[in-house]
């Protein structure tokens, strides 16, 4: 999954695709990187993000969204906005990727009443306040039975299971050390049979443990994007497509499996 923020102060990348021919390029650019899916967000969700209209936020996503009608690969939005939700869901977009887990009034049944995928992340707090001192008995758990809980609130509500990815949300209201011990044991959230997302490019655990500022992070975020595939992540979002697709195809020849470009 590639990335595109459409944003002002994404951590990694703000202001860098805010106009929307320039972000409409680059998402063309991964494509011909080898992106599976594109994901495009026009709210910051970092570390003390504030919060921006549904008149703003859609004022980013759509020119955008039409300016890749064409694209051959399906658009992810990342949103927490019912109402965002169902414009740009009305626009043909394939699914909703929410930090939320479709918490917002109105969230599941939007995604509902339409025929599009949802990938449910976990987050402890809120992007404002989601990093001051996030605490866990133990983080494994609490995040494999929030994940749980959230996938039986988005059957009951009529999505259907094989509509569904779930994403542990490293980053988010987590330690380095609660990152890290999430990675380790991805595979337990692969238990609940559903496709697992990782996104670990770029993020600040990263820098915490390379000294390294965003910038400066591809290496980093290329072995943890592997770890990710290692410990049975299905989809990885990622800034850098084309090095991390590189980094797979030696992965999968190391398993015996015929890369393919």
């Amino acid at each position: 999954m590639g990335v595109v923020n459409v944003t002002p102060d994404s951590f990694s990348d703000g202001g860098h695709s805010l106009e929307s021919g320039v972000a409409i390029a680059h998402a063309r650019r991964l494509v011909d990187e080898g992106a599976d899916l594109i994901d495009i967000g026009a709210e910051s969700s970092r570390p003390g993000a504030e919060s921006v209209s549904v008149d703003q936020e859609l004022s980013r996503l759509m020119p955008v969204i039409e300016g890749l009608r064409d694209l051959p690969i399906p658009i992810s939005v990342d949103t927490v906005k019912p109402e965002v939700m169902r414009a740009v869901i009305g626009e043909g977009v394939a699914m909703i990727n929410d930090v939320g887990a479709l918490r917002s009034p109105g969230a599941l049944e939007t995604v509902s009443a339409s025929d599009a995928g949802v990938c449910l992340m976990h987050m402890q707090g809120e992007p404002r306040t989601m990093q001051r001192e996030p605490r866990y008995g133990d983080v494994v758990a609490e995040v494999k039975a929030f994940l749980s809980e959230r996938v039986a609130a988005a059957e009951a509500s009529g999505i259907a299971r094989e509509r569904i990815v779930i994403d542990p949300g490293f980053g988010f209201g987590k330690t380095v050390a609660h990152n890290f011990e999430l990675l380790r044991n991805l595979g337990r959230f692969a238990e609940i049979g559903l496709p697992v997302m990782a996104g670990w490019s770029r993020k600040s655990t990263l820098g915490a443990v390379t000294g390294r500022g965003a910038a400066e992070r591809l290496a980093a975020s290329i072995a943890a994007a592997l770890l990710a595939a290692q410990h049975g992540a299905r989809i990885l979002r990622v800034h850098d497509v084309a090095a991390t697709r590189d980094a797979l195809a030696v992965l999968a020849a190391t398993d015996g499996d015929r890369a393919e470009q």
